[in-house]
């Protein structure tokens, strides 16, 4: 059914226990990354263009052919158009053609974040710049508009990873809240789509609407019966799980009927009239295969209809605002709805870590308090969303649900992971600030070797995790390190400075 050419996404999952030389030099771009760019380990994202023509001198009648594009960055955007450039002279011109596609690839820049980059590929040449965790939420630093010395750019593209918004929640205008609620308590949500291309742009939408905020269960922008999970995600003998999957096959219509939210959308058109209003449905109405587009569920919001962004929404459609303005506004919209329900809790967060007086140069580090979720729910009384947010509702109960979901879990490891880490760069700083020389005259040579193997670990330590400490600290510390080295008799001295870790 997709005579032409087609564009999608898929995610699948990695075979455990593969080394990857690439991993290490990615783990150290990661760090400046924001969260919901990070790569997930785990997975690859397969970037595909598809093309299928009829052709009677073929014996099915068609020609049919995929360029499938592998890899474990999430840039979406990029590699869409990338594919839109190379695969139809592919097509046309087979494999000497990708043979210096791979040259031009070889010759690409790292992906650093923050810094413009310029990939040539085929005689374009594509300026892009990848987000860091610095820039501020909801702004992409465009890249520079293209000046006379910028005559050789072909193209500069505005992000790396976002789709178009406004273009694929469109079939479900009217219950863009409810979907956000979903999504931010990863409840197992089925995407029911025409096409892979609306099935992944579908989903990648779904996964972006709770950024800044990781989304950290599965998500497959397009599920096919040849998955390796298809049995796991559709067993009837547990409770589905937290997972978005976007489908087209119909046989999926009758095998995840039992899926707690189910969209079903049709073709996604650019409407130059306002969508009809359409009403959650009973599950029981998904039963065949003609079911109408709408959502399908039985869930009850927990926070009031925000009226302001569907009338502003529809004023845009009637006033032919094009997709791109419309996508800002409504990007806009989630990200202030994610960051009223996240700042209480970065606040809480924050109380947890103890003071700096607590931080002694010769004791370990102290301990993040534990969360309290008694504890949590009583500062929202102060200084809860109502801070940021209009929005009435039961916040109390969207925050009870939340604390259980899997994106609370993967959200507060790295705050408790970043925050540990800062409490072992403020552990170094103290240690760098103390006279070690000094203290090591007034202890015996046991002693003193012993706090050497430990400030040597220390220095491995903040170079293997890539601990927030200044360089001049780090520096400081080795010139210590060489100091009390020095003071010692010879044969330690020796012995030490050979000495990399116990």
């Amino acid at each position: 059914g997709c005579l032409g050419d087609t564009q999608f996404c898929f995610r699948f999952r990695r075979s455990p226990g593969r080394k990857v030389s690439l991993c290490c030099f990615l783990d150290q771009l990661d760090r400046d990354l924001p969260v919901y760019l990070k790569r997930d380990s785990a997975y690859y994202y397969g970037y595909v263009y598809f093309r299928q023509v009829r052709d009677k001198s073929l014996k099915r009648g068609y020609f049919q052919k995929s360029l499938v594009l592998i890899s474990k960055l999430p840039y979406v955007h990029l590699f869409r158009t990338m594919l839109k450039q190379i695969a139809p002279e592919y097509f046309e011109k087979s494999e000497a053609f990708l043979e210096a596609v791979c040259s031009d690839i070889d010759h690409w820049p790292p992906p650093v974040p923050g810094k413009v980059l310029q990939l040539p590929v085929m005689g374009l040449i594509m300026k892009l710049r990848i987000p860091t965790y610095r820039d501020k939420p909801g702004t992409t630093p465009i890249v520079q508009n293209m000046h006379q010395a910028d005559a050789q750019i072909s193209m500069a593209l505005p992000t790396v990873h976002e789709v178009d918004l406004f273009r694929c929640f469109c079939p479900v205008f009217f219950h863009i809240q409810m979907l956000w609620e979903l999504v931010l308590l990863g409840e197992p949500l089925v995407v029911m789509a025409p096409s892979p291309a609306e099935s992944s742009e579908t989903v990648l939408a779904l996964v972006s609407c709770i950024s800044p905020l990781k989304y950290c269960s599965d998500f497959r922008p397009y599920f096919t019966i040849h998955d390796s999970e298809f049995k796991e995600y559709t067993t009837r003998t547990q409770a589905p799980p937290s997972v978005i999957l976007g489908v087209t096959n119909p046989f999926f219509a009758k095998t995840l009927q039992h899926w707690p939210h189910i969209i079903r959308i049709g073709d996604i058109k650019l409407p130059g009239e306002v969508p009809k209003q359409v009403k959650v449905k009973k599950l029981k109405n998904l039963k065949t295969l003609d079911s109408k587009p709408g959502v399908y569920t039985s869930y009850k919001p927990y926070l009031n209809k925000d009226e302001e962004i569907v009338k502003q929404l529809q004023k845009g459609v009637q006033q032919k605002r094009p997709t791109e303005a419309q996508s800002v506004i409504l990007r806009r919209y989630f990200l202030e709805l994610t960051e009223s329900f996240i700042i209480p809790l970065e606040r809480y967060v924050a109380s947890l870590m103890p003071l700096q007086k607590c931080i002694s140069p010769w004791k370990s580090p102290p301990q993040l308090r534990q969360f309290s979720q008694d504890d949590f729910m009583k500062t929202l009384e102060k200084a809860g969303p109502q801070l940021t947010s209009g929005l009435k509702g039961d916040w109390i109960g969207l925050y009870r649900h939340f604390l259980k979901s899997p994106n609370f879990d993967g959200w507060f490891r790295s705050r408790q992971k970043e925050m540990t880490q800062k409490l072992e760069a403020l552990h170094l700083e103290a240690l760098c600030n103390e006279n070690l020389v000094f203290w090591s005259q007034k202890h015996t040579e046991v002693e003193t070797v012993d706090l050497v193997l430990k400030l040597k670990n220390k220095l491995l330590q903040a170079d293997r995790e890539h601990l927030p400490v200044k360089t001049d600290t780090l520096k400081k510390l080795q010139t210590h390190i060489n100091d009390i080295i020095l003071a010692l008799p010879d044969d330690l001295q020796d012995i030490l400075l050979k000495t990399g870790t116990t």
